[in-house]
């Protein structure tokens, strides 16, 4: 009996001798660093361990035997080793370095910043749009690129007309005008350019979209108060590149896109036409569109210049026109119709840009870009015809200098805006003329291995406006490599403007000129937090976690409003608005599958005269949903939910909370050709279903505010080829 047990007790003393432990520390090759949250993992045994933030991981109860282990963290090449347990002495605690893949990493460049460092090194929070997620994006809406970022946190694409479509972009709930639009970099979208402009901008063509949230008047002068959108387009490669997309409707809708684009040696092209065709569409039976007829053409062609392997230039231009026809249904089909109501637009945009980059030597790149914008409205609905002409241009030389940590760049700029007045109210016409000269200067430094500092001082003189000047500070902090911190703040202004979204919903009738004798400009000050942590929760679920804590207040903002003799004028009630609030993204990924929710909490508010209001059309609770599973090259389907809660709305009273719900999907066969479809909106989900938006006859209808979609429930589908 003693000798069976002291027989067991050896058994059991020996099974514990042969299992072992691995102890590792895993740190970045280039920097030396330790790498919080590598995964170590042993495939044969299912058995693994997370690295703590000193790089540090411990795998125990180890059998006997010959194994790989597996070193894999996100954006790095993953690591395999063999050991043979139990371990040598010397073989425990031994370091691994890794290196970043250059395939997970790819390196994104932001222009906005006008810097030439990457995405993940700047202290600017940037949000950019590229690859496959922009064409999934742009399935969805090919015509425009409303869809592609009103499924961004913290941004509202405003719908403000109910039977023209006409939107404004929001970002963390101010109105559309304190957010600059560019292309390429170049400001060619404010002012009466700006009412359609979302309408007007088709997405096959660019390369990807970059956000920056908050105040970068510092950048790019006026108007970037709540932020920029800098549409980047594709240029030239060393292969051709030729696509075409092809998209229908169930509304009856029609997009038609090309792109090609190609180098031969020191001459590249690239050229984007698209046609787009909207039918007149009442999902809602009450005999206005919401869809509104339309057509338009798009032609971009660019021409590039490599004179040599320092230069680059590039010429453009861009000739858009448009005739869109909403309002009474009958009518706009053609049907004859006693006393109707309509809203027309026809639109032209000519517009030409010029960009020449010289790399002066290796450490000073010089750049000088212009572009010139021509535009032509005319605005009719019943009993009265708007029209004008907008020419605007923008000119810009700067000088970046690059050496050893810190990188600085300087610039001045001319930027010339003249509206002339066509028709309208003759007796008081619309017309203005601003010029506006300004210089600037930033300097990034990386200061450290976990500190870099991004500081800017602009200064602009307006006319008529004055002197304005903005300082700028960013800091980024990166105590380890899944942590990085940001926060920022900085300095903005408007100059008053007649063309804002209250105006727009007046088709600018009864609208008095600017007292630019008695307003002032609006200035605004605000700075954000930006947290971003990447979480391996196991061997193949990692989660991302962003948060941006944002505030931004506007000194003396413009409100337009009724006189005693029934016109509307802009003025500037004692006061001010500010919005505060927080954007949380959280991302899920696990083999093929990704999961996406976002949150947005905007507090928006007006102050005046001592009476606190919330600002209308802003929900102040967002949710974002996206689940997606993809296979790489091959197919890809992925479910929406958007949720928005209750809004104030103009007329005091409050618009109830509602779900849009959306199904898209693509097949991929090759790489030449695919097919996509998607249901957007399936719920049906329409403010005509239970509210109203408008009120009096259809032949003379005054309309509420639009806080929800009119079109409901629409599927689209169509396919691409690539070559």
């Amino acid at each position: 009996m003693n000798l069976r047990f002291l027989g067991w007790l050896l058994l059991i003393s020996g099974g514990l001798h042969a299992q072992s432990m691995f102890r590792a520390t895993v740190k970045d090759q280039a920097t030396q660093q330790p790498l919080p949250g590598v995964s170590v993992y042993l495939p044969a045994l299912e058995k693994g361990a997370v690295t703590d933030p000193q790089g540090t991981a411990l795998v125990t109860q180890l059998p006997a035997g010959t194994y790989d282990i597996r070193f894999r963290y996100v954006g790095y090449a993953t690591v395999q080793v063999q050991r043979t347990f139990p371990l040598a002495d010397s073989l425990q605690g031994q370091t691994f370095y890794l290196t970043p893949s250059a395939e997970a990493m790819e390196e994104v460049t932001i222009t906005s910043t006008r810097s030439t460092r990457t995405i993940a090194d700047l202290p600017t929070r940037v949000e950019f749009i590229a690859g496959e997620e922009l064409a999934e994006k742009g399935n969805m809406k090919p015509g425009d690129i409303r869809m592609l970022l009103n499924e961004s946190t913290g941004i509202q694409t405003q719908q403000t007309s109910a039977t023209s479509y006409n939107s404004s972009i929001r970002i963390q709930g101010l109105d559309g005008k304190y957010t600059q639009l560019l292309r390429d970099g170049l400001p060619l979208y404010s002012g009466f350019s700006g009412g359609l402009s979302l309408m007007q901008i088709a997405p096959l063509d660019l390369r990807q979209v970059e956000v920056i949230k908050g105040s970068v008047s510092t950048l790019y002068g006026g108007g970037a108060i709540a932020g920029l959108v800098n549409l980047v387009s594709k240029t030239p490669e060393e292969g051709p590149e030729v696509s075409f997309l092809f998209n229908g409707t169930s509304a009856l809708g029609l997009d038609a896109s090309g792109f090609y684009a190609e180098k031969w040696g020191k001459v590249g092209a690239t050229a984007f036409v698209s046609y787009n065709k909207g039918t007149p569409y009442d999902p809602a039976d009450l005999g206005l569109t919401a869809i509104p007829k339309f057509d338009r053409l798009t032609v971009h062609p660019r021409l590039f210049f490599y004179p040599s392997e320092r230069t680059t230039a590039y010429v453009g231009v861009t000739l858009i026109t448009e005739d869109r026809l909403g309002g009474n249904l009958a009518y706009v089909r053609g049907e004859p119709v006693t006393d109707p109501y309509f809203e027309r637009n026809r639109t032209a945009r000519l517009s030409t840009e010029f960009s020449l980059t010289h790399q002066v030597n290796d450490y000073t790149r010089l750049t000088v870009k212009n572009a010139i914008s021509h535009y032509d409205r005319q605005i009719d609905i019943p009993a009265f015809t708007f029209a004008g002409t907008q020419l605007a241009s923008f000119s810009e030389v700067n000088l970046s200098h690059v050496r050893g940590s810190a990188e600085w760049v300087a610039g001045l700029n001319l930027w010339t805006d003249q509206f002339s007045q066509a028709q309208g109210e003759t007796a008081s016409p619309l017309d203005y003329q601003h010029t506006t000269v300004g210089g600037f200067v930033q300097n990034t430094w990386r200061v450290s291995e976990q500190f870099s500092l991004e500081s800017g001082l602009r200064t602009d003189y307006q006319l008529p406006y004055g002197w304005f000047v903005l300082p700028r500070l960013s800091l980024m902090y990166r105590p380890v490599e899944a942590l990085t911190l940001r926060l920022g703040g900085g300095g903005g202004y408007k100059t008053p403007t007649l063309f804002s979204e209250e105006a727009e919903r007046l088709q600018f009738r009864n609208l008095l000129p600017l007292g630019e004798d008695t307003l002032r400009a609006e200035r605004s000050r605000g700075g954000n937090l930006d947290v971003n942590y990447r979480l391996p929760l196991t061997e193949e679920l990692l989660l991302t976690l962003n948060t941006l804590t944002f505030y931004t207040q506007i000194q003396d903002p413009l409100a337009l409003q009724r006189t005693e003799t029934g016109y509307y004028a802009f003025q500037q009630p004692d006061g001010y608005v500010d919005t505060k609030g927080v954007e949380v993204n959280l991302k899920w990924s696990y083999h093929d599958l990704n999961w996406f929710v976002g949150y947005t909490y905007a507090d928006v508010r007006e102050h005046r005269q001592g009476q606190v209001s919330r600002v209308p059309r802003v929900a102040r609770h967002r949710l974002n949903n996206v689940l997606m599973y993809e296979q790489e090259e091959n197919f890809w389907i992925g479910l929406e939910a958007y949720y928005y809660s209750p809004q104030p709305l103009s007329d005091g009273q409050t618009g109830r909370a509602y779900w849009i719900l959306g199904l898209m999907s693509e097949k991929q066969w090759g790489e030449h050709f695919s097919v996509f479809l998607n249901f957007e909106n399936f719920l049906d989900t329409r403010q005509t279903a239970f509210d109203t938006i408008y009120t009096g006859s259809l032949s003379d209808p005054q309309f509420r505010d639009i806080y929800a979609p009119v079109d409901g429930f629409v599927i689209n589908g169509g396919i691409k080829l690539k070559w």
